[in-house]
């Protein structure tokens, strides 16, 4: 689930009944967002060489940063402390989550970070609605995990695995941190501000890391490149795609992340999986998909009392 989603306005029954070719070509904005996001990744994984992990992240969220605050040109009077506490430390969760889950692409497979990093939502999904099929659905991801794990591991890489846990903590924290900012901030003000304060915590990191390097031409174009595919063109076709679709909708569509990032995985870094892994992320994604299909049912449905 990506901050657009907190962002925009709940859409009205109108919004989520769109015409058929509508709706293909939502589908069509969400898995193209998708692809944007997996495939920056994997891009990302080919600057490590250059500019290490932290470099990277680095120049990823600033450049983000930057442009954003360009398009924006969000206001700075007129909010009280809560509201720059929310911006806060949404930045930080920002800077954090990128920044463990970067540190577990250099280690472990796309396909497997991903997968194991969607736990984080998916858990927060399962505790806010308090609902036994939601923890039926916990179960099947949970056993995900497990098969996962036997094909090990130390495969794996435990360290790589810890990273991609971390950032999954960090995921959830990012999704509740950025309802609190959209319903503070106007627009995307309140992600401009918070990749800000991402870029200038990462910043130090990123330059002990990277050092010269990140400003050489080729680097900063990569890191240009990595910036719009990671941030600025998947969140421009979210925010296409949710005019035209149900957000129950678009967190299906977005469950199945796991799986693109495989495929990006696959294509762009030579990573093979083996069929237990494949097994599992499927079952990851399944899991996720339920999950968000248990909300909707709720949320349409009146609390009995």
């Amino acid at each position: 689930m990506r901050v657009t989603e907190t962002l925009l306005p709940t859409p009205t029954p109108a919004d989520t009944s769109p015409a058929r070719r509508g709706g293909v070509v939502a589908v069509g904005l969400v898995l193209g967002g998708a692809l944007s996001v997996q495939f920056g990744s994997a891009v990302a994984a080919l600057l490590f060489p250059r500019t290490g992990v932290a470099g990277a992240v680095t120049l990823r969220l600033t450049i983000s940063a930057v442009l954003l605050l360009i398009v924006c040109r969000p206001r700075l009077r007129g909010y009280d402390r809560s509201a720059w506490l929310a911006a806060g430390a949404f930045g930080l969760a920002l800077a954090g989550m990128n920044s463990l889950f970067y540190q577990a692409i250099e280690r472990i497979p796309l396909g497997p970070t991903v997968t194991l990093e969607v736990l984080g939502p998916l858990a927060l999904s399962v505790f806010s609605a308090r609902r036994l099929a939601s923890w039926g659905w916990a179960g099947l991801a949970l056993a995900g995990v497990a098969l996962l794990g036997q094909s090990g591991f130390d495969r794996l890489n435990p360290a790589g695995v810890a990273f991609a846990f971390g950032a999954g903590t960090m995921w959830a924290a990012y999704i509740v941190l950025s309802a609190r900012v959209g319903g503070r901030f106007p627009g995307a003000d309140g992600l401009a501000l918070a990749l800000t304060v991402a870029a200038l915590v990462t910043l130090p990191l990123g330059i002990v890391d990277g050092g010269a390097v990140l400003l050489d031409p080729p680097v900063l174009a990569l890191g240009a490149v990595l910036a719009v595919l990671a941030s600025g063109l998947p969140y421009t076709l979210e925010l296409l795609a949710l005019r035209r679709m149900s957000t129950a909708t678009f967190a299906v569509l977005m469950s199945l992340g796991p799986a693109v990032a495989t495929l990006a995985g696959w294509l762009v870094l030579r990573q093979a999986l083996t069929l237990l892994e494949c097994a599992a992320i499927v079952l990851v994604i399944a899991a996720s998909i339920g999950a968000v299909r248990v909300n909707a049912a709720a949320a349409r449905r009146p609390e009995r009392r």
